[in-house]
């Protein structure tokens, strides 16, 4: 098969989508597959390889109101879309988060292949952003009729694709590299205890409740250490949180290169992303499973569609501050605990390995052209 996967974001910065995208183009070409990955031309680059990258159009950073930041593609050239589209003539265009202007979009209303979305993204529950829903809306209405088949990444994911539509959503969760984080599987204590979040630095991300909830630990656990690694507009007033709140042992590193990552994963006691909203799924705590770090979720719809089972004992409402911390000082101090949930944990996320999930999209793919190419190649002929 010949594949074009579409990514809204900047391609040569981090992040989950981008992550699952690279993968895809990695995992399929590796069956005999012809992966490119089309993006929007990021107006800053750190180096990558872009031998199997077409990029269209550029981009520019917006500041939604969920307290995040993310791109969108400002300028289209159509006659370069076309020009692409002729050249490739691909079989699947995979489009990742389609309601992302105005990129895929633009593709869709040109594309003579099955198109095939993947939505990533919950819309989070706020006003303010139930108000943008509605923006978005009319938006995803015209592109929705140009989508052979829809995929999500978690059940929260398709909540707001399936209240504009009753096609059916197919469930295919997002993946991680297990032998990438199983070099961090054997944990060695760390001295002091040390709690550990990676991320931006975001409202959204319930880091303010982390430094309060800490603040409790820190005076049953004496010994104990948080550091915050990731970058983000909030740095500064948590660090100002953190001086008034006079917590011992709290340390900012920024951002962190994925050695570094890996590092920190190994040298830590507990892994805790207590994000209060916005989160519709949870890689960075399957990246904490995998490498064997037990972990404290908040319990937003997201991770909780991650954290089943005995995983469900990690999540906690972050709000609730006295609650927080027993949490965090009980899987710091109980050690049968924690080989327990480790044990789970080394096997529930074999499901996620990029394998796993590859051989979900290819199956999806071979059904979608048998399905949908004969409607497809009639429909060109009347274009």
């Amino acid at each position: 098969m010949k594949i074009g996967l579409i990514c809204p974001y900047n391609i040569a910065l981090g992040g989950g989508v981008q992550e699952i995208v690279f993968a895809l183009q990695e995992h399929l070409t590796k069956r005999g597959h012809s992966v490119k990955i089309i993006t929007a031309q990021p107006r800053q680059r750190r180096k990558i390889d872009a031998s199997n990258i077409i990029f269209l159009g550029t981009s520019i950073d917006l500041r939604w109101p969920n307290q995040t930041t993310a791109p969108f593609s400002s300028t289209i050239d159509t006659e370069a879309i076309e020009q692409v589209m002729e050249a490739e003539k691909f079989d699947i265009l995979h489009f990742h988060e389609p309601w992302v202007p105005a990129l895929s979009r633009q593709i869709l209303v040109r594309s003579q292949s099955v198109n095939i979305a993947t939505f990533h993204a919950k819309v989070p529950e706020t006003i303010v952003n139930r108000t943008l829903a509605l923006v978005i809306t009319p938006y995803m209405q015209t592109v929705l009729g140009d989508l052979h088949e829809m995929t999500a990444a978690s059940e929260p994911a398709a909540e707001y694709v399936r209240s504009l539509t009753d096609r059916p959503v197919t469930i295919i969760p997002n993946g991680i590299d297990l032998n990438h984080f199983r070099r961090a599987s054997t944990v060695v204590p760390s001295h002091p205890k040390t709690i550990l979040y990676l991320g931006r630095l975001e409202g959204r991300k319930g880091l303010r409740f982390l430094l309060m909830a800490y603040q409790l630990v820190a005076r049953e656990i004496p010994d104990v250490r948080l550091v915050m690694a990731g970058s983000g507009p909030e740095r500064r007033r948590l660090e100002l949180l953190a001086k008034e709140l006079e917590l011992p042992n709290v340390e900012f590193l920024g951002y962190v290169s994925e050695e570094q990552k890996i590092q920190l994963l190994t040298s830590s006691d507990l892994f805790c992303s207590p994000a209060v909203y916005g989160e519709s799924f949870g890689i960075v705590l399957l990246e904490a499973m995998a490498s064997g770090l037990v972990t404290v979720a908040g319990d937003n719809s997201g991770y909780a569609s991650v954290m089943r089972g005995l995983g469900s004992l990690s999540l906690v409402n972050p709000r609730d501050t006295p609650e927080f911390a027993r949490r965090l000082t009980l899987l710091l101090t109980e050690p049968k605990l924690c080989t327990l949930w480790r044990s789970w944990a080394r096997q529930y996320v074999k499901q996620y390995s990029y394998e796993s999930v590859v051989d979900q999209y290819e199956a999806l793919y071979t059904r979608a052209l048998r399905k949908h190419r004969g409607v497809v190649r009639k429909a060109a002929r009347l274009v």
